[in-house]
């Protein structure tokens, strides 16, 4: 006969497999943070009622069966009868058995709690969704983040409690994305509170001082099967390329000016020039002529931040692409 936690456990798988297939289907936007918590936190609780009621519960049934049967062969053999038939060991390992409820919830708390607590405080996956950072990353780029580099955060409400290091200029960051921040963002920063940055006629400044910038070559495409214009950009001591197309001509006149300390900001048909306000970043793609970032929507609050990106794992298409980066 089941028990209602079974039906229970069903339940909760159920909600989980809905919740995941509309994710996986578009039709909500997910959140594997607060989706990791609570997978935790639930079963926590099955393994903490497992290892103090069920699992004792089940040890003290087994016990009392083979007290019994103890009993039995002592009371026969009292009466002389030596030989008794019966074997309690099938029994005894049905009563010890751990129901699958448990086994799929109790039994999966360790691992759910290391990949929490790895994914929380250490390194995340992260996959890259667009080309905005090429030529640094490419599309399908599997990376890790790191999330002690600029201090730890509690998961899910994202809150510091520790500090680490500051947020450097140069620095590849994976971010939530101010306008929506179920969506994570990476982009490259720029600019830290405090600066003066101006990219105009595609050329960036940095508190009135030009950012290194010399050719080198061209990037090809193998997406739209097209050369692109490469340079090497040195921000603070990070020395990068970036992909900026001369012909291409960027329209920020017409912008929409809404976002949080829009009033830092100054645009123009030839460009823009922003005054990073504190506890904010100012983030641009490498792929400077294709990238939605600071140029367009505005400043990353420091609260944003997920973590500082270094390393690609894998990128199933060209395992060549394995390594750190800048």
């Amino acid at each position: 006969m089941s028990s209602p936690l079974s039906y229970l456990t069903g339940a909760l798988y159920g909600v989980l497999v809905v919740y995941l297939g509309g994710w996986f289907l578009g039709y909500w936007m997910g959140n594997f943070a607060l989706l990791l918590f609570i997978l935790t936190v639930v079963t926590m609780a099955f393994w903490l009622a497992e290892r103090f009621r069920f699992e004792p519960a089940r040890m003290a049934a087994a016990a009392h069966l083979e007290a019994q049967d103890q009993a039995r062969r002592a009371e026969l053999a009292r009466q002389g009868i030596e030989r008794v038939d019966g074997d309690i060991t099938e029994a005894r390992e049905k009563l010890l058995m751990q129901p699958w409820w448990l086994d799929w919830t109790a039994g999966l708390f360790p691992v759910i709690l290391v990949v929490f607590l790895l994914r929380s405080f250490l390194f995340e996956p992260f996959k890259i969704p667009s080309g905005s950072m090429i030529p640094t990353l490419l599309v399908g780029d599997l990376i890790l983040v790191n999330k002690f580099h600029y201090g730890v955060r509690l998961p899910v409400i994202n809150k510091k409690i520790i500090d680490n290091n500051p947020v450097q200029r140069g620095d590849v960051m994976v971010f939530r994305y101010p306008v929506d921040p179920r969506q994570d963002y990476i982009k490259r920063v720029v600019a830290i509170a405090g600066d003066e940055v101006t990219y105009v006629n595609q050329k960036l400044s940095v508190n009135g001082q030009p950012v290194p910038m010399a050719p080198k070559g061209e990037h090809y495409d193998e997406d739209s099967l097209r050369y692109a214009p490469m340079f090497s950009e040195k921000l603070g001591n990070v020395e990068h390329q970036i992909l900026v197309n001369p012909q291409q001509t960027s329209y920020f006149g017409s912008l929409p000016k809404t976002f949080p300390y829009a009033e830092n900001c100054r645009y123009s048909a030839e460009g823009m020039s922003c005054k990073v306000p504190p506890g904010h970043y100012f983030m641009m793609g490498d792929n400077r002529d294709n990238s939605q970032d600071s140029r367009f929507w505005g400043f990353v609050p420091d609260e944003n931040i997920v973590g500082r990106a270094f390393f690609v794992w894998m990128n199933f298409g060209n395992i060549g692409r394995i390594g750190p980066f800048h």
